[in-house]
């Protein structure tokens, strides 16, 4: 009888490739759920094109996903490079390596037909890219998937996926019931035909992995005694927007944002709230807008250029102090820039992105299980305060997928039922409190409630007006509230020791990584901490003497920054990560910061490395040479 090795983990790093079209996200999805349901925590984040229709067969046309499954019960990031690799097709693995997102001894497994394909360009290609693989020191076993997924199928394209569900589900030892259980559900909706299908396939390329894999991993699950869900950010947004008492969500279509509303759709009815889809993301917070100000709980979700052409409406909801949320899921730009890629580049955008001075409340979430929880804190926020609230998600949360502790709805905060009681008279529309800046909000239709509503500047009554005075007023009860809820903020947590060497600063999606590099630079005894910043507007109180205690402050931000030792870049010329710059401006504290575009989640090991090199004081980037320098001088472009 074959002996077959198990190796037993604690967690591994796989990444399923294949071109567009191919099926891979639904292979990782299903796989996925089988450890999930097998008990493992895991983390997840998908490897998109970003063409609709990329060239087959190209690293352009590379999808799929990368999933961290480990024995702990919380995972919170992406982890570090890729232990296994599944891919359909040499290009998507050589998309992988020139990402640099795979281990020297990395497995992988591999469609062998490219081997002996009749295209010689295909075999030379295969060749060179399982060749490099090798040199590196890692292992690449050739599976004929195609091959025997014709055996069950007339079109490979369709059931090479779940052949590779079977050899994944064999490799890290998972129960076939399990993986049987996982493909009925996913196919719930189709025909038994296509179900039993999937089902077989499944099967065949488990029993394939029987016969042929001389080695098992085996990653045990920790037993929790906490029912458990999985999901993606925005799953959790539109979840948690429910749970808050939304009524109304008015959107127009844009990745990575489209799948919150697809969610919304889903059950968002059945709660009493309805989806809107407008004919562009100007109408759709102009609904948005109206709605809040006729009485409904209203929300929008946009990213990136749909967050900018919302600009104009988001002035008219400060100046008429309407509530209302915007979920920002940020992506990489400017303009259309990387659609499917990870940012974090709107926080000044979202800061100063309207005419005039315009306070607004701007909160992130740092995990999945916030972007549950997080809309329950914007709407209160917004209805209290009668403020705009921006929630800065991002592409990492948005598609990735995390299993956290199943939300318990019964203790979900949720604000109290909007006050249509008859209004006592004289009762301003804009009755400011002058010591909080706070007024109550009427609603039309409501007894008592008439007002003047006006997007120019406006006296107490509402009447539009513009002497020097009254103007000044206005904008300072506008400022004012962000004062009041400041005063209600606690300093952030940290994470580490409360005093030391280094302390790293982070907001949204990159607090996981950055805390587990942390874990990393301590174990190694580098005195070291982090904190991560969920009200960036207003900031929290206490930063300034949190910062003191530190001999370096340095933020981690998936932004841009100019390097240091880049040609003509000196402290006059810098410019700094988003987050640095607002804390600069904010402490007068000669604050760093370690931001980079690498259009995917940064990596624990990235930031281990920051730290280190910052610690060592080594360059962090190679010059651009003295000739290229001198060619773009100043000098150059002086009239």
């Amino acid at each position: 009888m074959r002996e077959i090795t198990i190796k037993e983990l604690p967690e591994h790093i796989v990444e399923i490739v294949s071109d567009a079209g191919e099926g891979a996200q639904k292979a990782a999805v299903s796989f996925a759920q089988v450890c999930a349901k097998a008990g493992n925590g895991l983390w997840t984040v998908e490897i998109i094109p970003s063409e609709i229709q990329p060239p087959p067969h190209t690293t352009g046309s590379a999808s799929g996903n990368r999933i961290r499954l480990s024995r702990k019960n919380r995972v919170t990031n992406v982890g570090n490079k890729a232990n296994v690799v599944l891919a359909f097709n040499e290009m998507a693995l050589l998309s992988r390596i020139e990402a640099s997102s795979l281990a020297d001894d990395v497995v992988v497994i591999i469609d062998s037909m490219w081997a002996s394909h009749p295209n010689h360009r295909y075999q030379e290609s295969y060749k060179e890219v399982t060749d490099r693989v090798r040199s590196t020191g890692g292992t690449v076993l050739e599976v004929p998937m195609e091959e025997e997924t014709l055996k069950v199928v007339e079109d490979a394209r369709r059931g090479k996926n779940m052949f590779a569900v079977g050899l994944l589900t064999f490799l890290y030892s998972k129960d076939p019931q399990l993986m049987q259980q996982v493909i009925r559900n996913t196919f719930a909706k189709k025909s038994e035909a296509v179900i039993n299908t999937a089902v077989g396939l499944a099967e065949k390329g488990y029993d394939y992995a029987k016969t042929h894999f001389e080695f098992q991993y085996s990653i045990e699950a920790t037993p929790s005694d906490q029912p458990k869900v999985a999901m993606n950010g925005n799953t959790a947004l539109a979840l948690g927007a429910i749970a808050a008492g939304f009524e109304l969500c008015s959107m127009y279509p844009i990745t990575p944002a489209t799948s919150a509303s697809h969610a919304l759709a889903d059950f968002f009815e059945s709660f009493g709230g309805f989806v809107h889809q407008a004919e562009d993301e100007i109408a759709a917070i102009g609904v948005a807008v109206g709605a809040s100000y006729t009485g409904k709980t209203a929300l929008t979700i946009t990213s990136g250029p749909g967050m900018a052409l919302k600009t104009e409406f988001q002035g008219l909801a400060v100046m008429t102090e309407t509530p209302l949320v915007i979920v920002n899921v940020q992506r990489g730009g400017p303009s259309t820039g990387l659609p499917t890629k990870i940012e974090q580049g709107d926080l000044l955008h979202s800061l100063f992105g309207a005419p005039g001075d315009a306070p607004k409340v701007i909160i992130a979430p740092s995990s999945i299980e916030e972007c549950y929880y997080i809309l329950s804190t914007a709407r209160k926020i917004a209805d209290e305060f009668r403020m705009l609230v921006i929630v800065l998600s991002d592409a990492n949360l948005a598609t990735g997928q995390q299993v956290f502790p199943r939300p318990d709805v019964d203790r979900t905060p949720v604000p109290p039922i909007l006050d249509l009681s008859p209004v006592p008279d004289q009762t301003l529309p804009y009755d400011w409190d002058e010591t909080t800046g706070l007024s109550k909000r009427l609603i039309p239709g409501q007894p008592g409630g008439m007002g003047i509503t006006t997007s120019l500047n406006h006296d107490r009554n509402g009447k539009a007006c513009y002497d020097a005075e009254r103007n000044q007023r206005a904008h300072t009860m506008r400022s004012r509230k962000l004062a009041t809820l400041q005063k209600t903020l606690q300093p952030p947590p940290l994470y580490g020791a409360e005093e030391g060497d280094l302390l790293l600063v982070g907001w949204g999606s990159t607090r996981g990584a950055i805390e587990e590099a942390v874990d990393m630079a301590r174990a190694e005894g580098y005195a070291v901490a982090s904190t991560n910043i969920q009200f960036l507007s207003p900031l929290p109180p206490g930063l300034k003497e949190l910062f003191s205690r530190y001999r370096k402050v340095m933020t981690v931000e998936l932004n841009y920054s100019d390097d240091p030792k880049d040609p003509l870049i000196n402290e006059d010329s810098r410019r700094y990560g988003q987050l640095c710059f607002v804390l600069r401006a904010r402490t007068l504290l000669d604050i760093d910061c370690y931001a980079r575009v690498p259009g995917q989640p940064f990596m624990p090991i990235e930031i281990y490395d920051a730290i280190v090199a910052e610690f060592n004081n080594r360059p962090t980037a190679v010059p651009t040479s003295e000739a290229s320098a001198k060619n773009h001088s100043p000098e150059a472009f002086r009239p």
